[in-house]
């Protein structure tokens, strides 16, 4: 999408044949629907290419504007960062830290949206950062979730990023150069920039980008299970976040250091992945006190009296309850993914606010940090529990966006920037999560 150098408003359109409903767009450029909102909303301006009917106290027509903005094309140097014209974020001041059952990000109490990539640090083009952070900002996002990790078990050629090797025969090398941490650098940079904050996440359950598998075949580690107490894996985990957080702990735009993506220990008491996770988190704080951390986990092994479902259960070597009582863990984490645990999308609901209870009964804040339905109108359902529930915020999985090489990956969840689903789904929702009143 090309950015245009000024902003015109185009609600100053004459005749009008409708009202625009609740969280509904009315206004932006090439905009020629309805302009003003039903009552009890009024129609705010987001950025260049849209604006929102918002909770308010009138039903407003949403007036001409002229907004000047800077006309810089997004460097590809690691030294400059763009914001989209018409951006109105600004860069992050403080820390974010947990407040209550809400958050305090950039110094305000809020509720939140946000989404997943999992790719954008493995990017080689700047301006394909700053234009993902762009839209982000553009749809009302407010935090990114992004793989601090990518572990190779051989070493690649100059062109491909990675983070960290396990070559058999060799230490590992942690890759600070300009294909290597440098890259995970300028995403941080550009979401400073953009007024996005990132949850950084240190090491991966599954097989993708190395993982805990890496480290387990490296070091002769039997089953993956055994890499959550095995101490030269724990060891080189640790000197790999101590190399992550202390090129980042002084920097306001991470909202969380995050121990793992989804860990798991099938088979294991569920002790196991509770002190990895105490040990790991104090760790984390020794190094950096300024940020929050928090597990990454799925949210297994929460007891209710009127669901056995498996997810429930401590199956897969979880306690959410002993994880949320770890006092250097500042919220928690629940994925949502009903078909994939053999339950049907209309289960979740429920799971999004047995979880909500218990964090809220624990004092500590939640983030549905992913979820995804293949069928993508599935997801409104939960989107409208967590609106209606203490959910601190969400992040679906996964964002989508278009470059001038193609379309980033789709795995049958992504949402893509500038579909009508994406819309739907994505704007309406940051809308309505950014307008939500905050506990006193």
């Amino acid at each position: 999408m090309k950015f245009s150098t000024a902003i015109v408003s185009s609600c100053a359109i004459a005749l009008v044949r409708a009202q625009a409903a609740a969280y509904a767009q009315c206004g932006g450029q090439n905009w020629s629907g309805a302009t003003t909102c039903v009552a009890g909303y009024t129609c705010v301006y987001s950025n260049a290419y849209y604006s929102q009917c918002i909770p308010g106290t009138a039903s407003t027509t949403l007036t001409t504007s002229t907004k000047t903005t800077s006309t810089s094309k997004p460097s590809t140097s690691s030294t400059s960062t763009s914001t989209a014209p018409g951006s109105t974020t600004t860069t992050i001041s403080s820390y974010a830290k947990a407040a209550g059952s809400v958050f305090q990000i950039n110094g305000k109490k809020t509720y939140f949206a946000g989404t997943n990539s999992y790719w954008i640090g493995f990017l080689t083009s700047n301006s394909d950062v700053d234009l993902v952070m762009s839209h982000l900002a553009a749809s009302g996002l407010k935090v990114l979730r992004v793989w601090g990790f990518n572990d190779v078990t051989s070493t690649p050629d100059s062109n491909t990023v990675w983070f960290q090797s396990f070559v058999s025969g060799q230490q590992p090398v942690i890759n600070t150069g300009a294909n290597g941490l440098q890259r995970l650098d300028y995403v941080v940079q550009s979401a400073q920039a953009h007024g996005i904050s990132l949850i950084i996440n240190f090491v991966n359950n599954w097989t993708d980008y190395g993982g805990m598998q890496a480290y387990a075949t490296y070091y002769g580690i039997s089953t993956i299970t055994d890499w959550y107490t095995n101490a030269a894996a724990q060891a080189q985990y640790q000197k790999y976040i101590a190399a992550v957080v202390s090129r980042y702990k002084t920097n306001t735009a991470v909202f969380a250091w995050e121990l793992a993506n989804e860990p798991r220990c099938s088979g294991c008491a569920t002790s196991v992945i509770t002190n990895w996770a105490s040990t790991t988190s104090k760790y984390i704080k020794s190094l950096d006190p300024n940020h929050m951390v928090t597990t990454g986990d799925e949210g297994f092994g929460l007891t209710v009296a009127n669901d056995t479902s498996y997810p429930f259960t401590t199956g897969p070597g979880l306690s959410f309850t002993d994880l949320l009582a770890i006092p250097t863990l500042d919220f928690a984490t629940i994925h949502l993914y009903p078909s994939s645990w053999g339950e049907t999308d209309a289960w979740g609901s429920s799971w999004i606010s047995f979880h909500a209870t218990a964090a809220k009964a624990a004092g500590k804040p939640l983030i549905v940090e992913e979820y995804g339905s293949l069928t993508h109108t599935n997801e409104l359902a939960w989107q409208g529990t967590i609106l209606n529930s203490d959910v601190a915020g969400d992040l679906y999985w996964q964002y989508g966006d278009t470059f001038s090489w193609g379309k980033s990956n789709d795995d049958g969840y992504a949402l893509y920037y500038g579909s009508a689903e994406y819309t739907q789904l994505v704007t309406n929702h940051a809308a309505a999560m950014n307008a939500k009143a905050v506990p006193a």
